[in-house]
């Protein structure tokens, strides 16, 4: 990437031939909530690392306290519907499960709400132990925003999802 380097991400080629790009979600301050800077940044350096053709696969990871703890509630309070529906809020939140190559989510601590949404849209999640995963939407009056409730049927089987996005329940690992 040329400019400015990320403001919410660390990214790197690892690995003993530098064939995986390593994202690292970095807003510590903020449980790595998904603002639209971040996952604007995140879009970027998937775009950047897809079209390198020396990585073969893409690891999305966090901090030892939180994967990510969902979307920026202070950045999406005061939107109203029509806001939200007028400005196609929440587009390209999709983008991690069109990239072609293989991501693997690298989860310790939590990943709640779009964090757990974020964690689902990649092929495999490998979960520390301390991870804990959650649709806690409920709790705000609301519900999972990018395709939670289907992913998450998916990944859990229909009595857990329920369970988890009808009473914010986690779970671990």
């Amino acid at each position: 990437r040329t400019g400015a380097p990320y403001q919410y991400l660390a990214v790197q080629k690892t690995g003993s031939r530098q064939s995986v790009g390593l994202i690292q979600l970095n807003r510590p301050q903020a449980l790595n909530a998904l603002c639209e800077g971040l996952m604007e940044e995140l879009r970027q350096a998937l775009d950047i690392l897809e079209k390198d053709p020396q990585v073969g696969a893409i690891v999305i990871t966090g901090s030892q306290k939180a994967f990510a703890a969902g979307a920026d509630i202070k950045e999406m309070q005061n939107k109203t519907f029509q806001e939200c529906y007028s400005s196609g809020f929440l587009a390209g939140w999709d983008k991690v499960s069109t990239v072609r190559k293989p991501i693997i989510a690298a989860v310790n601590g939590y990943a709640l709400g779009g964090g757990c949404e974020l964690a689902m849209m990649c092929d495999i999640i490998y979960a520390g132990e301390k991870a804990q995963f959650g649709q806690p939407e409920i709790l705000l009056g609301t519900i999972p925003g990018a395709g939670g409730t289907q992913r998450l049927t998916r990944a859990v089987g229909k009595s857990l999802a329920m369970e988890m996005v009808l009473t914010g329940d986690r779970i671990s690992a």
